[in-house]
């Protein structure tokens, strides 16, 4: 087998990725599907042009940390308790109904009580890709779904975190009851050393140096990675500190300014993981996951909308507002990506699972994105009436 440079698979990615990318515009697509089918593409299991799958996975894990130090920095408390208040029994109701479905689709095709939990978890949330990319900047600020889709999913990011949290627990392996316990011990600890640390220290070079922006831009990504090890050390996963890390400089004065300049470097290594985790599915097992995870993609597609919908009259919410809200949240998340990756990483679950897990959200991903793009406003709209930035 021919080894390639790290230099050459990193060109071939991303200039494949672009081409991808663009084909996937044209069809109507979130660009992330065109990502996960390169990486089968090009992978071990296709082309076997990337060989070293590991590398880049490993290279991809720094766009996580990312993603969730930015998550972080968007959580305003004064937003989060308002967000709360709007949203939270719609989205606690709404995830407790998906994990149930999750749950009973597992236990019928035989899977095992913890296989079929992780399965059940999966399920409770809905992409932000989708989500929000496909929503109109006049809808995202200005219109009622846009709030109710924002708060939807920023709930769902909480309790994504409670169940990476979870599993970063049982990965310790011993005692769970007491590996999680001990868990949830360190975080306040992680808190308010990040607090006091921000607040003494970082807060004071940030307004003594704020006019030098290189500098500002090199203390935020420090931050955010010195964090993110350290919680690490304290038996935490890096993911759980980066969001601290963000949650912390939250109502900094350079927030808005330190998200801006980071989202290229994000979505840089982001590609580079949704490259790999199609690089890693084993095609081989395909004919073993397919009928679980058509049903797992159409259970989200169908019944999320519906479900939805109900809980949002149900909270008096305008039918129109919640048919809309309820379909454009009718997906499985990218972020069960990640749980499924940790999952694996834990020993919680094995490859198998891992890649129905991917393979229901490939399919709801593309099912989803057709009947946005076709029913409501979006950027990528092929309907000029439809099509709105």
């Amino acid at each position: 087998m021919t080894v390639y440079s790290i230099e050459f698979s990193i060109f071939l990615i991303f200039t494949s990725a672009a081409i991808f990318a663009t084909l996937a515009l044209y069809a109507r697509q979130a660009m992330i599907v065109a990502y996960i089918l390169l990486g089968l593409l090009l992978g071990p299991w296709g082309a076997a042009l990337i060989t070293d799958a590991k590398l880049i996975s490993d290279i991809s894990n720094i766009g996580i940390i990312f993603l969730l130090y930015l998550l972080g920095l968007d959580l305003l408390p004064q937003q989060l308790w308002k967000m709360f208040r709007e949203a939270i029994i719609v989205t606690l109701s709404s995830s407790i109904i998906f994990f149930i479905l999750g749950f009973i689709v597992g236990i019928l095709f035989g899977y095992e009580f913890l296989k079929s939990v992780l399965i059940g978890s999966i399920m409770m949330f809905s992409s932000t890709i989708i989500g929000l990319k496909l929503l109109p900047t006049s809808i995202l600020h200005h219109k009622h779904t846009g709030q109710i889709i924002i708060s939807v999913l920023l709930i769902q990011d909480l309790l994504a975190i409670i169940v990476l949290l979870l599993l970063q627990g049982y990965g310790k392996g011993g005692d769970l009851i007491f590996d999680i316990a001990t868990q949830l011990l360190f975080l306040p600890f992680l808190i308010i050393i990040a607090y006091l640390f921000e607040r003494f220290i970082l807060f004071k070079l940030i307004v003594r140096f704020e006019q030098i922006h290189e500098y500002i831009f090199l203390l935020a990504i420090a931050w955010c990675l010195g964090v993110a090890e350290f919680a690490n050390l304290i038996g935490l996963s890096h993911e759980i500190g980066a969001f601290i890390a963000g949650v912390t400089l939250a109502s900094s004065p350079i927030a808005l300014f330190i998200t801006e300049r980071l989202k290229p470097l994000r979505d840089f290594f982001l590609i580079i993981f949704f490259f790999s985790l199609g690089a890693g599915f084993n095609i081989s097992i395909l004919n073993e996951i397919y009928l679980p995870a058509i049903t797992l993609a159409l259970l989200a597609v169908v019944l999320k909308p519906l479900i939805f919908s109900y809980i949002l009259r149900f909270e008096g919410e305008k039918r129109h507002i919640a048919n809309e809200s309820g379909i454009r949240l009718g997906q499985i998340s990218e972020f069960s990506l990640l749980i499924s990756v940790v999952a694996v990483q834990s020993g919680f679950v094995g490859e198998h699972i891992s890649s129905l897990i991917q393979f229901s959200i490939l399919i709801s991903f593309i099912l989803s994105s057709y009947i946005v793009v076709l029913r409501y406003p979006t950027p990528i709209s092929s309907n000029d009436l439809l099509r709105r930035d």
